[in-house]
């Protein structure tokens, strides 16, 4: 591990959040991970309404202390319209490396009843990973009928990102 910059220790560890609902639109493709789920009803959403790759970005902000994702890439700004959000993870982890953090994991937890992630899981994986530049896991748990996400009603992530001064 590198040593800290003067006034701050030399890991941090940062949370994330996201959820988004499902979309009425019978086109829109279900990405999460990065990964198209073919057939899935799809997330509204001002991007691609990726949940894992938006939670692995907040926890990452967080961790570096740089805020979260909608201070970078507001909702508001057009430019973000349909946004990849695997690119927007690869921005977020060029930014805290300009801070002075190396990633070094980032831990998903997804809430969902459908789709099955399970036969996506070690791509989903493999392509957050490449975007932070370290280990991503990912895992599913369902709702088990409580709450909006258990009444199918969206799709929510949970994420920890781990960071260590340079």
């Amino acid at each position: 591990m590198s040593t800290p910059r003067p006034g701050r220790s030399g890991v941090r560890v940062g949370m994330g959040f996201d959820v988004h609902a499902f979309s009425d639109d019978p086109t829109r493709a279900l990405t999460l991970g990065g990964v198209v789920f073919e057939g899935a009803q799809g997330l509204h959403g001002h991007s691609d309404a990726d949940v894992v790759a938006h939670a692995c970005a907040d926890a990452l902000l967080g961790a570096a202390g740089l805020g979260d994702i909608g201070q970078h890439f507001p909702d508001t700004d057009p430019r973000w319209a349909g946004a990849d959000s695997l690119l927007l993870l690869t921005e977020v982890s060029t930014k805290v490396r300009a801070e002075g953090w190396d990633p070094v994991n980032v831990d998903c937890a997804l809430v969902l009843d459908t789709p099955k992630v399970a036969p996506h899981r070690d791509e989903m994986q493999h392509r957050l990973s490449v975007a932070v530049g370290a280990p991503v896991a990912v895992k599913a748990n369902r709702a088990e009928g409580l709450g909006s996400i258990g009444r199918g009603e969206g799709i929510a992530c949970y994420a920890v990102a781990l960071v260590e001064a340079q």
